[in-house]
């Protein structure tokens, strides 16, 4: 049997990166003293799978992972405060399900991802106003095309941001913007938050500051039917 847990990163442990977080889950939950599925062979290892890994520095209401376990009736709430009471502040279980015999794994299944973005308090004045801001996602959002030129260690291309965006909008908080978006995470597809905001602040005319964008993922989807995105959370019971 499988489980899907919901969990929380937030503080200091957003500069932990991904396969440090696999091993503190693997102590964590012998910690709580799960009854965790063991692979065969001469070196076993917890079943366990993570979703998209999250970037060094993001914060996170949204994190998956899927493990395997022994019980044949468990006690999700009971599994939840277990794994809450053996955890270190700044990771929080939110919650545990059973998943379906056929549900692909997490990392399988993610296919967009919603983030939450605004800016550092001592890098705002040289980022744009919430204005601003709205008048270049208008923009965007009536385009049909948005072109950036994508960068990475071995090659560069221009892609249309657009095909990968499926929500963009803005809100003010506390005279502050914060922007919301969902976009594609899929293994074949993916882009950055990043991307986006850089192509919103050169549509702005501003250049924007190095770790001015404070990143927060809230959830993360998997696409059903003719398209319709579900939270990874609500694949379960």
């Amino acid at each position: 049997m499988k489980l899907r847990i919901r969990f929380t990163k937030h503080g200091a442990v957003r500069y932990i990166g991904h396969l440090d977080v696999m091993r503190y889950f693997q102590k964590c939950i012998r910690r709580a003293g799960v009854n965790v599925s063991y692979s065969g062979g001469y070196s076993p290892h917890q079943i366990m799978t993570f979703a998209a890994p999250l970037g060094v520095g993001l914060e996170s209401e949204g994190e998956y992972m899927d493990i395997g376990i022994e019980d044949e009736h468990p006690n999700t709430e009971a599994i939840l405060n277990a794994l809450n009471q053996a955890s270190v502040p700044g990771i929080r279980i939110r919650s545990v399900r059973i998943l379906p015999e056929d549900a692909g794994n997490a990392m399988a299944s993610v296919f967009a991802s919603e983030y939450e973005i605004t800016f550092y308090d001592d890098k705002s004045s040289s980022c744009p106003n919430a204005d601003e801001l709205r008048s270049a996602i208008e923009r965007m959002n009536s385009s049909e095309v948005c072109i950036y030129h994508k960068k990475t260690k071995k090659t560069s291309r221009d892609i249309n941001l657009k095909e990968f965006i499926y929500k963009l909008e803005i809100n003010d908080e506390d005279n502050r913007p914060l922007i919301r978006m969902i976009i594609n995470s899929s293994s074949a597809d993916s882009i950055k938050p990043g991307f986006v905001m850089e192509y919103l602040f050169e549509l702005t005319g501003y250049e924007m500051p190095e770790n001015a964008l404070k990143i927060t993922r809230l959830d993360m989807f998997t696409q059903i039917g003719s398209g319709e995105l579900v939270s990874l959370e609500d694949i379960g019971i």
